[in-house]
């Protein structure tokens, strides 16, 4: 009885999730013109159940949540496209959340009269975790459905002619005495793993490159 019970509860709380998602994506485009509700004379400020918001060094309070609003739905469709993308490469989908992100950090606490200016060297730690993470992915699935090296299908092959070969060879008398061993770990590390880690050489050298040049 419990079970039945929890997989409802899970559905339920399922449905209410994608229902939200799908309402925030329905309401972006009104969501945008929110900013023309805000005032438009300068030094006016907007109080909404006790909190207060000013412009924050913009013109007026409108052109400071036209300028938010322009950052917050941007970053809330790719969050809901990240948690519910299916494709092997939704991780390099953190970058454009992480940089709006960092956008709107600057805005709502730099004391700067320039925004959007040194967010990129923030991105760059992100980058360099993200970028060689799914181009890893990348040539795990490019080796196996575009060049056909599927290695365990390889590794059965192989394994199917050598019992079959013995066995030929026990028909006709001849023993042969093989020590088992494991041609996978030796297959993949051969095929797999060397292409991904000059892949990952070239990449962390090339970011090396990039940072000397911008310090």
């Amino acid at each position: 009885m419990d079970r039945p019970i929890t997989t409802q509860k899970i559905a339920r709380k399922r449905f209410l999730l994608e229902s939200l998602a799908l309402l925030l994506i329905i309401c972006s485009p009104f969501l945008f013109k929110l900013h023309q509700y805000f005032p438009k004379t300068e030094g006016v400020n907007f109080e909404f159940f006790g909190l207060v918001i000013d412009s924050n060094g913009f013109a007026d309070v409108s052109t400071y949540m036209w300028f938010l609003i322009g950052k917050i739905i941007p970053m809330y469709l790719l969050t809901i496209w990240f948690f519910t993308c299916k494709h092997w490469w939704y991780h390099i989908l953190l970058i454009p959340i992480c940089m709006y992100a960092f956008q709107l950090f600057e805005v709502v606490y730099s004391t700067d009269d320039v925004v959007d200016t040194d967010n990129i060297l923030w991105l760059l730690p992100i980058c360099m975790v993200v970028i060689p993470f799914v181009y890893f992915i990348r040539l795990k699935l490019f080796d196996k459905y575009v060049h056909g090296i599927d290695l365990e299908a390889m590794n059965a092959e192989l394994k199917y002619y050598k019992d079959k070969e013995q066995e030929q060879l026990k028909k006709v008398g001849i023993n042969i005495n093989v020590d088992p061993i494991d041609d996978s770990n030796v297959a993949v590390n051969d095929l797999s793993d060397k292409t991904p880690r000059r892949a990952l050489n070239r990449i962390f050298n090339s970011l090396q490159h990039s940072l000397k040049s911008l310090f």
